[in-house]
């Protein structure tokens, strides 16, 4: 079987892992918890970061630091995983649906145009002119590790008090290269951020997330509430509900030897989707989708477009006649607002999203996929081919 994405440990990983468990130092307390927090906020360019548990907690937490309440609405994007509608929920706010642009992504210029001619703005907040609810924040989701172009939404967003919340969960690596933003990371655009450290991410902490920020009152606020929510620790008075999202020191030791290495993955990760997408753009009906011009993105993942008429197959045949030869791929999310308990949530000329799902595949991608493996990948595509 070639696998869709797998971690790959070729640094350090067991040396500091082993370190914590010879000292004893496995759970939430340990040097590492600190040492990955800084290491990852210095990549990525923020002045704080606190380690949680998993990415959808680091979300959940997020939209609670930044003021979502019980009753507003958030703006999200209907191609994601279903963790970043779900975080929403979990505040008891309704999401509303966007659309996504071609490289999968939120589709800004309709967020922009939805905000112009179905909000207003009242009282220093974003009012929904349908619902009457108030709009609190928005979650651009950088999918696939593409960025989502942020630039102009974050004006708009700052003129309508909207919190900017961004899941970078899977953009860990990518940099904005031009315009205002040009140099910066995804995650410290907006008010917070957050990263994931799933083991199917370009870096991995086995399952663990972080809170990425410029507001020290966010991170202090973020501490406080994924360790219980704890005002005095000796005598344990807690005198609002906290969570239990702690990383561990072992997740944290993994995380600080995976991050040494993120350079040379992005570089594996590039070189391989350059040699995909020669190879499978010159195949009648295929195609590679390119990545956005205004970002150099960390390709996590490789998304295959399958033109069906053009080709002779369609999408869920070829993948069928993947699973058929041992090869692992995936088609793109089932549609946020196809799902069963957000189909009566709003959405917003939802159009290009549908036409992306029909098409895609994700396809093998880890970094240490070898030369023999992509070569199988391609048989299979030049086999369907004929």
């Amino acid at each position: 079987m070639i696998p869709l994405s797998v971690p790959y440990f070729s640094g350090n990983e067991w040396k500091y892992v082993k370190e914590c468990i010879d000292t004893g130092w496995v759970s939430s307390a340990g040097k590492y918890v600190e040492t990955f927090e800084e290491r990852v906020a210095e990549y990525v360019g923020a002045k704080y970061a606190v380690a949680c548990v998993n990415g959808t907690a680091a979300l959940h937490i997020a939209l609670k630091i930044v003021g979502v309440r019980p009753g507003d609405e958030v703006i999200v994007p209907t191609v994601t995983f279903i963790a970043s509608v779900n975080a929403v929920r979990y505040v008891g706010a309704e999401p509303i649906f966007m659309d996504c642009d071609n490289f999968y992504c939120m589709d800004v210029e309709k967020v922009v145009d939805f905000l112009r001619e179905k909000t207003r703005f009242r009282e220093g907040y974003c009012y929904n002119k349908i619902s009457g609810r108030r709009i609190s924040a928005i979650v651009p989701v950088h999918v696939f590790g593409n960025a989502v172009n942020l630039e102009p939404l974050v004006e708009m967003c700052q003129e309508r008090n909207i919190k900017v919340v961004e899941d970078a969960a899977e953009s860990l690596g990518t940099f904005y290269s031009v315009g205002k933003l040009s140099g910066k990371s995804t995650g410290v655009i907006g008010d917070i951020g957050i990263l994931s450290f799933n083991g199917n991410k370009i870096i991995t902490t086995g399952g663990g997330g972080m809170i990425v920020t410029n507001r020290k009152t966010y991170a202090e606020r973020a501490k406080y509430l994924t360790t219980q929510a704890k005002d005095d620790p000796v005598r344990y008075i807690h005198n609002e509900v906290g969570y239990n999202f702690r990383l561990t020191n072992l997740q944290a030791a993994l995380g600080v030897a995976q991050l040494e290495k993120l350079g040379e993955y992005i570089k594996k990760k590039r070189e391989n989707y350059i040699l995909y997408k020669k190879e499978v753009d010159s195949i009648p009906g295929l195609h590679i989708a390119e990545t956005p011009e205004y970002c150099s993105p960390n390709y996590w993942f490789y998304c295959l477009r399958v033109k069906e008429k053009e080709y002779g197959m369609s999408k869920d045949k070829l993948l069928t006649v993947f699973t058929e030869r041992k090869i692992q791929v995936r088609p793109i999310w089932y549609l946020s607002h196809w799902q069963r308990p957000y189909r009566s949530c709003q959405c917003y000329k939802i159009e290009r999203a549908v036409k992306l799902y029909e098409e895609t595949l994700n396809i093998p991608c880890s970094v240490n996929l070898s030369q023999e493996q992509r070569e199988r990948v391609l048989e299979v595509l030049r086999d369907g081919r004929r």
